[in-house]
């Protein structure tokens, strides 16, 4: 297993349970043992949660599952033909199933190499992040307004620290939840005390001492920092296997049975396939419970294609989960179901009083997600209604309040 993530620890813990007694070695290029990655922007970064709360329960004894760990070691390079794979430490390892979750890395922009400048996607990240939140800082800026900036916005708020958040596009969000959600994000930010910029983007930014003083903008305005949090997205962990013959096309290209070449399974971030259930077109799901479902998956499917029994290799299903998602912003739980779309009804509640659930339709009107804002209940009724295939109607009626 390559990536000691979310996914490849839960790839580990489903090889075991479904009995395979072999060597498992485990490889990931930080020095941390699997940790839960979604408290680094909330609970870790507020100060509430420290580094031993954040490492993942099944790694919490490192012996008992019999893994080989070999942390702080990269994988460098992947030979298919002769199954090998290529560290950064150490000799080359052999193996007969390879099951890769290597995950994402942050974006990032001209001048992250200066002091105060920060992403936020490891636990080392959320480390020299909060040690420059403890340091009382006169002005956080966040460039990206996506769900990690809109939460370190939201924590550094908590805090008590002045925060302008800054977005390219004309809403929070945009590229992810249709528009008026979007808005609804902008005004919670705003209600909370931010700063919200939108429509413009970041020109560069200017240092004395070799820390960060200010970020301008591309409309001629400059915001005065010691403390900057860029929050533009992840890309895909792939360079390391340039050359080695997998389809590498915004993470890695598989199968609908999550297989990207013979023996070799991919999972989490890193993993690009076709679901089925929402259309069949390829894509990568970046969500905490994806890693968990496809890690499992992929290694059932793993031992299904070693397995010499046929039906073992033959009855597992294609991959279809339901995705989903959700994020704590002061005092809102916000809960994705599917995939978001601009056809979208608000079924309960409103968005004014920012309590409430929309729904999302294809567009051949078909029920394919829902949004819901402090609405736990119903969140967790919508992503069973998708997960049965439930029409818009029914989704309608069954997630509209009741009759007084």
């Amino acid at each position: 297993m390559v990536g000691a993530s979310l996914a490849g620890l839960q790839a580990a813990q489903t090889l075991r349970r479904d009995g395979f007694d072999g060597e498992l070695t485990m490889v990931g290029d930080e020095p941390h043992y699997p940790y839960d990655r979604p408290p680094l922007s909330k609970h870790f970064l507020a100060g509430a949660w420290e580094e031993e709360k954040l490492r993942l329960r099944a790694a919490a004894d490192p012996d008992a599952l019999g893994l080989t760990w070999r942390l702080g070691t990269a994988a460098t390079g992947l030979d298919l033909e002769a199954k090998r794979l290529e560290l950064s430490e150490g000799p080359a390892l052999g193996y007969d199933g390879l099951i890769i979750a290597t995950g994402a890395a942050a974006r990032t922009l001209p001048g992250c190499e200066l002091a105060g400048v920060h992403v936020l996607r490891t636990l080392d990240d959320a480390v020299a992040l909060r040690a420059d939140f403890d340091g009382g800082p006169d002005h956080v800026v966040v460039i990206g307004a996506g769900f990690i900036g809109a939460e370190v916005a939201a924590t550094a708020r908590e805090r008590g620290l002045a925060v302008t958040m800054i977005e390219a596009a004309s809403v929070p969000l945009g590229r992810v939840l249709d528009r008026s959600s979007g808005e609804a994000i902008a005004d919670l930010h705003r209600a909370n005390g931010v700063d919200v910029r939108l429509g413009v983007g970041v020109s560069g930014m200017r240092s004395a001492g070799g820390r960060v003083t200010h970020v301008d903008l591309e409309d001629g305005s400059a915001i005065q920092t010691s403390v900057v949090v860029v929050g533009i997205g992840v890309v895909p962990n792939v360079g390391w296997l340039e050359g080695s013959g997998l389809t590498l096309d915004d993470g890695i290209l598989c199968d609908e049975t999550c297989l990207a070449a013979p023996s070799v399974v991919a999972a989490g971030d890193v993993a690009r396939w076709p679901n089925a259930r929402f259309g069949g077109a390829p894509s990568r799901v970046e969500q905490w419970d994806n890693a968990i479902e496809q890690g499992a998956y992929a290694a059932r499917r793993l031992l299904a294609w070693l397995s010499t029994d046929p039906d073992l290799a033959t009855d597992l299903a294609p991959f279809q989960p339901v995705p989903w998602f959700w994020s704590d912003q002061y005092d809102k739980k916000i809960q994705l179901a599917g995939i978001p779309t601009e056809t979208a009804a608000v079924v309960h509640g409103s968005v004014q009083e920012q309590r409430f659930v929309k729904i999302y339709l294809d567009d051949a009107g078909l029920f394919v997600g829902a949004l819901a804002w402090n609405r736990p209940r119903q969140a967790i009724q919508a992503r069973q209604l998708l997960a049965e295939g439930a029409s818009a109607e029914d989704a309608r009626a069954k997630l509209a309040p009741a009759p007084a």
